[in-house]
């Protein structure tokens, strides 16, 4: 479980990037401000993981610039097996 959590952990940090869409959002009162919800989502994760007896990964390389178009390889695959119904059945409606 911690290796999972380590290996998971860079990822964490696009949950609360904000590009300048957000932004506006957020003065015009349309979007929450994520710098206190990282705050307390960091503090409930900390408390689960030590009540699991896990440790908190430090906060080292996080991985950004999803909401900027930028993908990792990884992309490749999940589109691949998302549009395989629509592939294999072309002509299917649902």
């Amino acid at each position: 479980m911690q290796s999972a959590v380590n290996d998971l952990w860079m990822w964490t940090g696009e949950l609360f990037e904000m590009d300048e869409v957000e932004m506006k959002l957020m003065r015009d009162g349309l979007a929450a401000d994520l710098i206190p919800v990282k705050a307390q989502w960091y503090n409930h994760v900390k408390h689960v993981l030590a009540e699991a007896t896990l440790e908190m990964p430090e906060d080292s390389y996080m991985q950004t610039g999803s909401r900027e178009g930028k993908h990792t390889e990884n992309l490749g695959h999940i589109l691949s097996e998302m549009q395989y119904l629509q592939r294999a059945y072309p002509d299917a409606v649902w």
